[in-house]
């Protein structure tokens, strides 16, 4: 799959707050000056593995829906969208997140993240870590949530505005297709013509995405959605991985790329940060716990399909011997039926050679009737056939 399938390679166009790919040739790759004081390591404190996965809500959260971090978010949101071709993000605001309950016993559904952008789009970003929910759906759901609620406020049709959805999954969700990003839109059936530009959806699969940069199928260096999409996957925690290798590429490129560098300092402020480190902590436990209990009911139910499967085919098993054993009876009783009617035929064939050779020798036909067993009228029969 080539890279410009799936991203925008025109020169994006910052401002001058949010500096990153000004030039593209200030990126081109190992041509970085040989500056000791520029190739200082990014994390000075804290090894790689004490980094907070950011692929955890809490930790995405607080490092991207953070206001003193603003740009940053404006320069990660603008790397999804610039694939649609949506317009330039310049700045954006932080909404309430709260909705409604999706279910009758929920007080509340909160988005992980959503934003205003000057433009008046809303854009609304969640993050799964485990696979349990019907991600299409619920994000649909976000979707109409988010759509529909300046009509709470008694406001027109007319004043919706676009709302853009952003899913990243730490698993596979699609698999008709090997691309880690995918965006869907509302076309006609015919002639693809697109309906509304009002819906837009986004979805990033982290686990396709590190099985490119796996087979070298990714260049951070030219694309700054792999570039962003990749700090994310760089610690792992749900699998005790790091990847110093992705650690070491964008260390080099946040030499030039100033919106990544201040991410890195941001990143590892909020990993060693206690009280902010313990609500990780506390989070990425409860994601694991509820992981390990999902597999333990998942091995259960496997445990009890197998035991199921096992006694069901233990009784098509009996019951296959059965109706075995009852045509076998069948059958026996059957051949024992054409043996008797055999047995029956040859009597009956015995009696009428002897009637033949008694009525042949000229013995009458009372007398033949009572040595042979045959009804008077058989006899007659016989001699009446004997006679033709």
């Amino acid at each position: 799959m080539e890279m410009a399938y799936l991203y925008n390679k025109r020169t994006p166009d910052y401002t001058a707050s949010i500096q990153v790919m000004e030039d593209r040739s200030k990126y081109s790759k190992g041509k970085h000056e040989n500056n000791e004081n520029k190739q200082s390591k990014l994390l000075k404190r804290i090894p790689l593995e004490r980094l907070m996965d950011l692929k955890v809500d809490y930790a995405f959260k607080q490092l991207f829906g953070n206001e003193k971090n603003k740009e940053i978010t404006v320069v990660f949101l603008n790397a999804i969208l610039q694939t649609t071709g949506r317009n330039r993000i310049k700045d954006i605001s932080f909404e309430n997140t709260e909705f409604g309950g999706e279910y009758i016993d929920d007080k509340q559904s909160r988005l992980d993240l959503l934003v205003v952008t000057e433009a008046d789009e809303w854009i609304n970003v969640e993050i799964q870590f485990t696979n349990k929910y019907d991600m299409v759906k619920r994000s649909l759901y976000y979707w109409s949530k988010t759509y529909a609620r300046p009509l709470e406020k008694g406001m027109a049709y007319s004043e919706l505005r676009p709302v853009i959805a952003i899913n990243i999954l730490n698993f596979n969700l699609f698999d008709e297709t090997e691309r880690f990003h995918t965006s869907y839109h509302l076309y006609e059936d015919e002639e693809q013509a697109r309906l509304t530009d009002v819906m837009e959806f986004h979805f990033i699969e982290m686990a396709k995405l590190m099985k490119d940069w796996k087979r070298d199928k990714l260049d951070p260096w030219d694309s700054v959605l792999a570039r962003w999409l990749l700090l994310l996957g760089m610690v792992d925690h749900r699998n005790g991985k790091v990847y110093d290798d992705i650690y070491h590429e964008l260390e080099e490129i946040s030499l030039k790329d100033e919106s990544l560098r201040e991410t890195f300092q941001n990143w590892e402020e909020l990993s060693t940060k206690q009280e902010q480190r313990l609500m990780y902590d506390s989070r990425l436990k409860q994601i694991m716990d509820e992981e390990a209990a999902q597999r333990e009911f998942e091995l259960r139910t496997q445990e009890v399909e197998r035991r199921e499967q096992k006694v069901e085919k233990a009784m098509q098993e009996a019951e296959q011997k059965a109706k075995e054993a009852e045509q076998k009876e069948k059958e026996a009783e059957q051949k024992e039926k054409e043996a008797e009617q055999n047995a029956k035929e040859a009597e009956q064939n015995a009696k009428k050679a002897i009637t033949r050779k008694l009525l042949e020798e000229g013995m009458e036909i009372e007398f033949v009737a009572d040595s042979t067993g045959l009804t008077r009228n058989k006899v007659m029969e016989i001699q009446h056939e004997m006679r033709k």
